[in-house]
């Protein structure tokens, strides 16, 4: 998931040159074998006099009249040894001459990057074209900082991820120092997620459409930018001032220790957890957390590694090398700690929906009578084609539950919700409930993956994630729709996050980037 942030890079006139650069050279090169070639070669026969006889009866040599023959054959071989080399090195030179008139012409007449494309870009052409946008245009696509980009300007990418390394760092500077301690700071995080929340709103307009007027869209893609770069700057100060500082070094790593002890101690707990799940529950309900349990002892032993190279570096004195260990050994635990609690969620969840699953059925048995009862007079008509769905998916729903095989509770529920969502308001009740949980799990597996997968993970997916996160937040005010669109997001979004990944495989494994710049 070639990358579209990669497609539509505007052309630079250095590689052109090279090649009008390397035709005329071609063109020389072969004029010039063409004009040494004859030269070097040896003739294949040497002359040979004609002799003739003489009417006196002797023989006269005919030296002279040979060699006026080779003469006049060498000046003809050598003039049509001319004459290729001689086109060769013209079409060169015409060719060459072409391009360098083409691109000045090309040069002259554009006026505006992208100039010449009809209608306002949408979003697959907007992340396309994004590298040739300036003054934080790209940035605000999401191509800034991380992405490619070489202007500098924070994108969303980069914004986020600064946001997610900012909320472990805060995590373990509370436990540290207390909520109080670090009071400013959880301020400064929550400023800097309703700026982020923002740009996504923003950038999930941008992909629909809205606005269709181009200056308008730039405009809306320069906003984004500057506020990718308040999260950053917001994020920076706070950092700034409530990093660790080298006195506080002993005391950092030891809280670090003591999460990573209690981490290792409760996998065993987790691993048995998923297999039980596994005995209970159809294999798709599970797929979100496949893997899981390995990929925190994965990040737990790297963790392991950071946590002694800071020991090594604190006790020689080096509060630098010993600051990168720590806080690349505290990334690690805080995946660690995301791939262990996603698992358990996922079992309350299933176990929660497990217990739903009937209610939400006889909910929409109820729903579905409503429906069918006879209009009042000049009351709107039945949705008959709804209700033939709705009646189908419940069918379908029981036979699963009665059917004494495994299955996934989530996904009926989810089934329910959507069969019945066009039919009711679904604002209160079992049928809200169950889409509520639908959409939550789905929210949480999204939002789970992002965190511990994040450097792989493009705007897209992003964008659609903080999409549901939006719909999601509106709590007693969301309808049953905003329920059903928030899990159709969220799961979009994992499905596109999985893909990214996909194509950065040596990030699939949660692998992260240290302080230092390297890959852990």
């Amino acid at each position: 998931m070639t990358s579209p942030l990669f497609r539509g890079r505007p052309r630079r006139a250095g590689p052109h040159l090279a090649v009008r650069v390397a035709h005329a050279a071609l063109g020389g090169a072969a004029g010039f074998v063409w004009l040494v070639l004859p030269g070097m070669t040896p003739p294949a026969d040497a002359p040979v006099a004609i002799i003739t006889p003489s009417p006196a009866g002797g023989t006269v040599g005919t030296a002279a009249a040979t060699a006026a023959t080779n003469a006049t054959d060498g000046d003809e071989t050598s003039g049509a040894d001319l004459v290729l080399p001689v086109a060769v090195v013209g079409a060169a030179g015409a060719l060459a001459g072409y391009g360098y008139v083409r691109r000045r012409r090309r040069a002259r007449s554009r006026t505006a990057p992208g100039a010449g494309r009809p209608g306002a870009p949408r979003a697959a052409d907007a992340e396309a074209a994004a590298p040739a946008h300036g003054d934080g245009e790209a940035a605000a696509l999401g191509h800034g900082g991380g992405e490619g980009h070489g202007d500098g300007v924070p994108g969303l990418v980069e914004a986020e991820n600064r946001l997610l390394a900012a909320r472990e760092e805060l995590a373990f500077a509370e436990a540290r120092g207390g909520p109080e301690a670090v009071a400013p700071w959880t301020r400064a995080v929550r400023d800097a997620e309703a700026e982020l929340a923002t740009a996504y709103a923003m950038r999930q307009r941008y992909d629909e459409g809205v606005p269709a007027d181009a200056a308008e869209r730039r405009h809306v893609l320069a906003g984004i930018a500057g506020r990718c770069q308040e999260v950053v700057r917001t994020l920076d100060a706070a950092s700034a001032q409530w990093s660790v500082r080298a006195a506080q070094l002993p005391g950092a790593l030891e809280v670090a220790e003591a999460r990573f002890r209690e981490l290792t101690a409760r996998t065993p707990a987790v691993e048995a957890t998923l297999s039980a799940l596994h005995d209970r529950y159809a294999p798709a309900a599970l797929d979100a957390v496949t893997g899981y349990p390995e990929l925190a002892k994965d990040r737990l032993v790297l963790a392991t590694t950071e946590l002694n190279g800071a020991r090594q570096a604190s006790d020689l004195g080096r509060p630098t090398e010993t600051t990168g260990h720590q806080r690349a050994a505290e990334g690690a635990i805080a995946r660690a700690g995301v791939f262990l609690a996603e698992t358990d969620r996922l079992a309350r969840d299933l176990a929660e929906a497990a217990r739903l699953v009937p209610a939400a059925l006889t909910g929409a048995e109820a729903e579905l009578a409503a429906h069918r009862a006879p209009a009042p007079a000049g009351g709107a008509p039945h949705a008959a084609p709804l209700l033939l769905h709705a009646d189908a998916v419940l069918a379908a729903v029981r036979a699963e539950v009665t059917s004494g095989r495994p299955y996934d509770p989530l996904d009926l529920l989810r089934r329910v919700a959507r069969a019945t969502e066009p039919l009711t308001a679904g604002e209160s009740g079992v049928l809200a409930a169950a889409a509520h949980l639908a959409a939550a799990d789905s929210l949480a597996a999204a939002e789970a993956f992002l965190a511990t997968h994040r450097e792989g993970v493009r705007v897209t997916a992003r964008t659609r994630l903080a999409e549901a996160r939006r719909l999601f937040a509106r709590g007693n005010a969301a309808t049953q729709a905003d329920r059903v669109r928030a899990d159709d997001l969220a799961r979009e979004a994992r499905a596109s996050a999985e893909q990214d990944v996909r194509l950065r495989g040596h990030q699939s494994a949660g692998a992260q980037q240290r302080p230092d710049g390297q890959m852990a």
